[in-house]
């Protein structure tokens, strides 16, 4: 049996990939285009007080690890 993802917010998710170095490129509408200075890209929905599906926060962490 594979461990749960945390249920995280759209925000709080942002807000750990600035930590990782991850800068904002741009916003449109509810999607935040990320980027690491090293080439790798990500796009995070931010809704307020929704919570990211568990399907696109694996891909986000794939894309970010």
């Amino acid at each position: 049996m594979s461990p749960r993802l945390p249920r995280i917010t759209g925000k709080k998710v942002l807000s750990l990939l600035e930590k990782k170095g991850f800068r904002e490129l741009r916003a449109k509408g509810s999607h935040h285009y990320m980027k690491h200075e090293d080439g790798r890209c990500t796009v995070v929905t931010v809704h307020a007080g929704e919570i990211i599906g568990p399907g696109l926060f694996s891909q986000i962490l794939l894309t970010s690890a």
